[in-house]
């Protein structure tokens, strides 16, 4: 059984992380939020208080359904999106909202709204080596918010995520195109995406733009829901 934590009243809201990080991640978003909704955070699977999960997306996807509420607002940033999109395809959802995300993070002949991939692999090997210490820098670019920082910090101190699940998520993000199948879903969507993301290219906007999807573009880098202007 993986982790997750509920507070607040109102409509279902449910939140995936991304890579590296746990659901502690959301604590401000909740608090500003739990007045309008009944908010569920999950640690993914090997991350935070969560136990490894074996197999990749499907698996992962699989765990987070059980402790789902019936048909929620799903929230997915990075890594969190994409496998948002993925369990969109199984269950109902009132909404989806992806946050620097998208259904493909890897550049290809077809999709130029990725990132290299050998450059992407760089960057996880990098962070690979001293996780902590790589994620805390990470997050010191995203926000100048001390207060902010510090909790985030204490975050990732207290609750790594394992060897396994690291590179089951790189692997996830590495070889995952949920393109058509994103296209194909028949639910409301909402994209909110960072200017200054190098991770999730902010050109990607008018891709979703051209699918007709309600997307904002704020002045920040891949974790939007840190800035002032983040609105649900």
């Amino acid at each position: 059984m993986l982790y997750s934590s509920t507070s607040g009243s109102g409509k279902n809201l449910v939140l995936l992380h991304g890579w590296g990080f746990n659901s502690d991640l959301f604590n401000n978003l909740i608090n500003t939020y739990q007045d309008q909704y009944r908010i569920t955070k999950i640690d993914l699977p090997g991350h935070g208080r969560s136990i490894d999960v074996a197999g990749g997306i499907d698996d992962w996807c699989h765990e987070i359904i059980k402790i789902l509420p019936e048909n929620p607002i799903l929230l997915g940033w990075s890594l969190g999106g994409l496998l948002a999109i993925h369990i969109a395809t199984q269950i109902k959802l009132s909404r989806l909202i992806l946050v620097a995300s998208t259904p493909n993070f890897v550049q290809n002949n077809n999709w130029e709204y990725g990132i290299d991939a050998d450059h992407f692999k760089q960057f996880s090997n990098t962070l690979k080596l001293n996780l902590a210490k790589g994620l805390k820098r990470f997050v010191s670019l995203q926000t100048k918010d001390k207060i902010q920082i510090k909790s985030l910090n204490q975050s990732i101190d207290t609750l790594p995520a394992s060897t396994i699940a690291l590179n089951q998520g790189l692997a996830i993000l590495l070889n995952t195109d949920l393109t058509q199948q994103f296209l194909a879903l028949n639910v409301e969507k909402k994209i909110i995406l960072g200017a200054k993301d190098t991770l999730v290219p902010s050109k990607i906007a008018h891709w979703y733009q051209q699918q007709f999807i309600d997307t904002t573009v704020l002045n920040t880098g891949h974790m939007p829901f840190l800035h002032s202007d983040f609105r649900l």
